[in-house]
């Protein structure tokens, strides 16, 4: 008889909920994981990665602003970006409101990630976060937000407040950004599959797909594939947030 597989394969995503593209790739990544025949194998692990770790938040400042002004380009060029993501976000199903995007902070976002990862609900908690930057206008980096953003997903608000209180899960943040630098990430969405595969960008979930089967090979056979790293798609850097060619 032959024995059952029950080893896990990790996939680690490096994302900040400030990227548009991140939320555009954890959709067609979901729906590659979904054909996927082994899904239920998976662990998803969200990391940390601030692009803009200096950013003051400041909620009377339009993100179209706040992007024209860092990026040192015209008013009518950042709207064309951002223009750009509402339109690939729609082909997913996603609905962008950039004008409504309050300019925040990401650092206590991703400490209320680590957060939730703690309790077995990260995936709802980054899915929450895009949601709530991206098409509901709220302050990813308000305490009070966060707060209801955590009881949306079933965490105790009192944990959620103590934990913004205090300076716990920064040194994991740190780490994550430290990680980031060693495994050559240099824009988000970024994921690793199973340790070896790399897939750079908001890839179509054709390549997602193609992905998760050679490393899911490679972790059931060892030294059968060599690791291999597509070729950015949509991608958020530090220096901009554009697709690839």
């Amino acid at each position: 008889m032959t024995k059952a597989v029950a080893e896990k394969m990790q996939v680690e995503i490096w994302s900040d909920v400030m990227c548009p593209f991140c939320y555009i790739g954890k959709r067609k990544f979901e729906k590659a994981l979904a054909q996927f025949s082994h899904k239920e194998n998976i662990e998803v692990v969200w990391k940390s990665f601030q692009l803009n770790p200096d950013l003051e938040t400041n909620p009377s400042l339009s993100l179209v602003q706040s992007l024209a002004e860092s990026k040192g380009i015209s008013l009518a060029r950042a709207r064309e970006m951002t223009g750009h993501a509402t339109a690939l976000a729609a082909q997913v199903g996603l609905t962008y409101d950039f004008d409504a995007a309050v300019v925040a902070n990401s650092f206590d976002a991703h400490r209320f990630s680590h957060l939730a990862k703690q309790h077995g609900v990260q995936d709802a908690a980054e899915e929450r976060l895009f949601a709530a930057y991206f098409t509901e206008g709220k302050n990813t980096a308000d305490h009070r937000t966060l707060i209801q953003l955590g009881t949306d997903i079933g965490l105790n608000a009192a944990e959620v407040r103590q934990t913004l209180e205090s300076d716990v899960f920064a040194a994991e943040v740190a780490q994550d950004i430290a990680e980031a630098r060693q495994v050559g990430v240099r824009g988000v969405p970024f994921f690793v599959l199973g340790g070896k595969y790399a897939v750079s960008g908001a890839q179509e979930s054709e390549t997602f797909l193609l992905a998760l089967n050679k490393a899911w090979e490679t972790q059931m056979q060892p030294g059968s594939s060599s690791p291999v790293q597509t070729n950015a798609d949509a991608v958020c850097a530090p220096d901009g947030c554009e697709p690839q060619a």
